[in-house]
Formats: C-alpha cells, structure tokens, sequence
C-alpha cells in the first residue's frame, strides 16, 4: 500500500490528520514487512478506532505509554495534573491517583521526580477496571508503585488514611446526555465508565471530594481534573467537603483542574 493510497483511505473515514496517520502507520507497522498487519491496522482505524489503540502506544510529557483497546487514552491536557502534583509535592509524601488508566499521571510525575532531590514517593494507582491496572503495569515499573483494582478509594490501605501528600483524579466529567455527541474515537471505543460524569458530569467527582479529606495530610491537595463548563461544579463539591478551592486553567493545554486542599 503506497503513502497516497493510505492518506486518501484515511481521509475518505475522516480522519483530519490523514497524511501523519498514514506516515505513522507505515513507519511503525508496515515497516514490519507484513502487509496483512498494516491492512487490519488501516481498517481498524477507519471503522474509527483511536490510532492511539491502533498503534499499542500514546505520548504523553514526553515519554511513550502502552495503551490497549478498551483502555481510556490519556489526552495532553492532563499534563497539568501532573504539573500540578509536582508543584505541591512535598519530599517523602504519598501520591495517590485515583481513576488512573493507563497509569499517565503517576508515570509521568514518576518520570519527573527521577530528577529531583529527595526520598522517592510512596505511589498508589487505582482503577476500577482490571484490563486499565494490567496496561498501567506496563508503564510504571519504579519501586514503590502499589497498583491496586477497586472503586476509587476502597482498595487503599488504611494506614495511609490522613497522610496522602498529592490526590490526583482524572475522572469522567462529561454529562450522561453529551457522551452521544463525542467524536466517534471516544463515543464508541473508549469504555463509557470513562467518560459519563453523570446527569451534570461531576457525580464522580463529588464521591472523590467528599472521601478525599479522610485521606489527605493536614495541608494535602486534592487535585481533579474539570472542564470550564464543570469546574464550579467540581469546585462546590470540594468546598462542600471541607476543603479550601480554586480553580486553574492552562489556555495553550485548554485544560482546567480544580484544586482542594485540607487545612
């Protein structure tokens, strides 16, 4: 299959960025010299398959992550998750990151610490689903990294209960009604736990706010991921649990985050 015949395939099941789907898809799967691989790769992708899954891989601050069919795909604008739960980071303290996928944000903020000074975090990732915990151990293969199957906080260990330093959630907001309007790659292939938030999107986050401060140290943040639409949302039900809030948005990632901190 020649480069133009992939791009006008691409282009024909609408994909935008046609031409550098078709490069990569000839770099990293039609240089494996069997044509029926790239074929079920093209035709995977034109049925409207992220080519993230398409491809086993997405990139994300910086690094390369395995990601599956099935697994959440982890968009550029969590990168201020992971900025974030740097900034508040304080030398020995606990991660926690709740809904984690593919794990993204502990192995990127993971990736970010190897250059700090100071001792190396204690780091709990859970997920609900057991297909997202096995692609999370894929990415994260640092000592001290507990990968745990639950429902938000219910697999975590009682003994870190009001000593977690950084809570971390990218969790679903997206309304119950909106998910029919998704583009096609999310809508249908990514599973709908991900992104249904609820009749208003933040049902999840208000279950997050209201555990969170049992488990936060005194001064610990708590920090979710939002929409512009969601964040005064998201940001009342923290403030409902007790915890002190403001908002920050990132323009160039066109991300939001809310951030709760117990005092």
């Amino acid at each position: 299959m020649t480069f133009a015949e992939l791009v006008a395939r691409l282009r024909a099941a609408g994909c935008v960025f046609a031409e550098d789907e078709a490069r990569l898809l000839l770099e990293e799967v039609g240089s494996l010299g069997e044509p029926t691989l790239l074929e079920d790769a093209v035709r995977r992708r034109e049925a409207g398959e992220p080519l993230e899954t398409v491809l086993g891989r997405v990139e994300f601050c910086g690094s390369v992550l395995a990601v599956v069919p099935g697994v959440f795909v982890p968009r550029r604008r969590t990168e201020l998750l992971v900025r974030l739960a740097l900034e508040h980071w304080r030398d020995g303290g606990i991660l926690v990151d709740l809904c984690t996928g593919n794990g993204a944000v502990p192995a990127a903020f993971l990736d970010a610490h190897r250059f700090l000074a100071g001792a190396w975090p204690e780091v709990y990732a859970v997920d609900i689903d057991p297909v997202a915990v096995e692609c999370a151990r894929r990415n994260i293969t640092a000592t001290g990294v507990h990968l745990l199957t639950g429902d938000l906080d219910e697999p975590l260990p009682p003994r870190i209960a009001g000593r977690v330093t950084v809570m971390t959630a990218n969790a679903p907001y997206v309304p119950s009604a909106q998910i029919p309007f998704m583009p096609r790659e999310a809508r249908d292939f990514e599973p709908r736990h991900t992104l249904d938030g609820g009749p208003d999107g933040v049902a999840l986050h208000r279950r997050i706010a209201a555990l969170a401060p049992s488990w936060l140290e005194p001064g610990g943040h708590l920090l979710v991921e939002s929409s512009e639409r969601q964040a005064s949302l998201t940001a009342d039900a923290m403030t409902d649990a007790g915890l002190e809030t403001s908002v920050v948005r990132d323009e160039s990632l066109e991300a939001t985050v809310v951030v709760g901190v117990r005092r």
